[in-house]
């Protein structure tokens, strides 16, 4: 266990290295020995985070040429540690961007198809969520409160391969969510939105969801702007 840990803490380190640009793409790690030695930890150990980081596509290793970083057009973005690197670092205006991006192709059609297929169960725990966020008294209880409403959205589609991908997102939205409170004027300010898409859900009126789910991402993505 304590090898296993080691090991996930190398990954850790040199992750963050290189999705914040400290480590550049193309650069050359040092030597094997050299490098655990650096880091404290025994060359298994190393050896083992870096097949872990040659899987995420964050490096690539050659029998003559040893390791070097590579570009990040490489790396699984969709993984859940990368994600995690680089909403750590501050997120460029251009990562930001691209979330809003996804949540513009995603979630307008997940709100129409929760409209759809939701049960009176899910209904429920999405007004419960609604609930949440109003009841929220600081930024932190809001932007938990909101990821957990999309993520009710979402499981209220009925779609599993929908609910796959958030999990697998939900590092990178729960940080854009608080980004997007943080500049807002009041953090409450999307809270009528929200229910207008629960509103819309509740009567399954999918169109309306669809464009009650646009108009907030447009607005987050306002709101997003304010801070360049």
């Amino acid at each position: 266990m304590a090898a296993r840990n080691l090991h996930s803490q190398v990954v850790q380190q040199l992750g963050q290295l290189i999705v914040s640009g400290k480590l550049a793409p193309g650069e050359g790690l040092p030597r094997e020995d050299i490098l655990a030695e650096k880091l404290a930890v025994s060359r298994t150990a190393l050896r083992e985070a870096m097949k872990v980081l040659v899987t995420k596509g964050l490096i690539e290793s050659r029998q003559r040429t040893g390791a070097r970083v590579r570009a990040a057009i490489h790396w699984k973005q969709l993984d859940q540690d990368v994600l995690a690197w680089r909403c750590a670092s501050m997120p460029t205006d251009d990562f930001v961007e691209k979330l809003v991006e996804m949540r513009e192709l995603i979630e307008p059609g997940a709100a129409a198809t929760a409209a759809r297929r939701r049960t009176t169960a899910q209904l429920a725990a999405l007004k419960a969520a609604y609930e949440a966020m109003a009841a929220a008294e600081n930024l932190d209880a809001w932007a938990e409160a909101d990821l957990a409403f999309h993520e009710t959205m979402l499981q209220a589609t009925n779609n599993e391969l929908m609910v796959s991908l958030f999990s697998v997102i939900e590092t990178a939205l729960g940080q854009y969510f608080l980004l997007s409170a943080r500049n807002a004027a009041d953090f409450k300010a999307a809270l009528p939105h929200h229910g207008k898409v629960l509103e819309a859900i509740r009567r399954k009126q999918p169109e309306a969801a669809r464009e009650g789910m646009l108009e907030m991402v447009n607005i987050s993505r306002r709101n997003i702007r304010r801070r360049r």
